[in-house]
């Protein structure tokens, strides 16, 4: 493990966060079932011990919080770096609240940003706690399960970690992905059985594909929603390919 690997984890866990965010994270699981009375099955699924990797599909920017707090082990997500960097007091908020829920920012705008992001989170499963990703890369925008990008792959054959396919229903209700308005909404969370790849230390594309396709035909299993085989686009990505900028 490569000192800035280890930071991440020590970033996470280091010090007293475990207890603060361990607080944070039942308190606010206590609320959301009260507020929301989500459906949630298969929580038996998630291992009582041990590194694990929770991979779902993505409707909501408040995804990452609702897993969080429902889920009976703790569960770290990276999130954009400049959600740890508003100026002012609400961005001291920001900062706060999503430090507390163990998030970790990672800058998607840098090249070498998502490289850095997976052998981060790979760490962090290798000391023996929770992560998640998202196999789309974005919040779906439209309501349909795009493909899977192979990071998600390569995370499940360089730990070995059991990964618990997640199928999330109607968070995109609680808050839809061009509004700041947050609603008191129920929605659904379906963990499938765990699923478990062959540690590898080389990980061939062909087995970083097969893995992913595994992984995305489980969570459409758990969402039902309608496939889509292309990848799916950041909304700026999505808006400068409308406008032609991608063009050339």
């Amino acid at each position: 493990m490569s000192a800035a690997e280890g930071n991440t984890a020590q970033a996470v866990f280091g010090g007293d966060r475990r207890a603060k965010h361990e607080r944070v994270r039942r308190t606010g699981g206590r609320a959301i079932r009260m507020l929301c009375r989500p459906t949630v099955t298969g929580m038996e699924n998630v291992p009582t011990e041990g590194g694990f990797i929770v991979a779902s599909n993505h409707l909501s920017f408040l995804d990452s919080v609702l897993i969080q707090g429902i889920f009976p082990r703790p569960v770290s997500f990276f999130a954009k770096a400049e959600y740890f960097t508003q100026p002012g007091l609400r961005g001291r908020g920001m900062k706060l609240f999503f430090e507390s829920f163990g998030s970790v920012p990672v800058d998607r705008d840098k090249q070498s940003g998502a490289v850095e992001a997976l052998y981060g989170l790979g760490d962090i499963v290798g000391s023996g706690s929770g992560v998640g990703i998202y196999p789309e890369g974005t919040r779906s925008r439209d309501g349909r399960l795009y493909r899977g990008k192979n990071g998600v792959g390569w995370l499940a054959l360089a730990t070995g970690a059991p990964v618990i396919p997640l199928g999330l229903r109607g968070t995109e209700q609680l808050q839809a992905p061009d509004s700041n308005r947050v609603r008191v909404r129920s929605f659904e969370v379906h963990a499938g059985a765990p699923l478990q790849f062959d540690k590898m230390q080389k990980q061939p594309l062909k087995a970083r594909r097969e893995a992913t396709a595994q992984i995305m035909d489980a969570i459409a299993e758990l969402s039902g929603q309608e496939r889509v085989d292309t990848y799916n686009a950041r909304a700026s990505e999505a808006a400068e390919a409308a406008d032609g900028g991608g063009a050339g």
